[in-house]
């Protein structure tokens, strides 16, 4: 099996970018809500957005652990439809990690079920274009 770097990294890129857009443009005024950003003061803000930097490095980092282990299921199983294996990677492994992540992580009752939506909800749609750049440049 040879995989396709190009592809990787165009994959990887391309869901980055829709975690950014589900993150900021999207689902960005709640997500601050939920996590205090508007209580913060504007120069607050900016100092925290500058420290972003290196944990935007990790999550891409993370992204790009993803697509390579996205690229090696759509190679390794060719008879597989590629939106079947990123539905189910996500409903086994990605949606269960990150709803116990938000039961157990402290999070307000009060936002529970809105924060489970949107990072379900995001992985999934991040995981479906990651794999449909894949079988487009491969």
């Amino acid at each position: 099996m040879e995989l396709n770097y190009v592809a990787i990294g165009l994959a990887t890129v391309a869901q980055f970018v829709v975690g950014s857009l589900w993150y900021m443009p999207l689902f960005g005024k709640i997500w601050g809500t939920m996590h205090g950003f508007d209580k913060l003061s504007k120069e607050a803000q900016t100092e925290a957005q500058k420290e972003m930097w290196p944990l935007l490095v990790i999550e891409f980092l993370g992204r790009l652990v993803t697509t390579v282990v996205l690229a090696l299921f759509l190679f390794g199983l060719p008879d597989w439809n590629i939106w079947g294996i990123a539905f189910f990677l996500w409903l086994g492994f990605v949606a269960p990690t990150q709803i116990g992540g938000v039961l157990f992580g402290g999070t307000p009752n009060e936002w529970v079920r809105k924060k489970i939506a949107i990072m379900i909800g995001g992985s999934l749609v991040s995981l479906l274009v990651g794999v449909s750049v894949l079988r487009f440049f491969s």
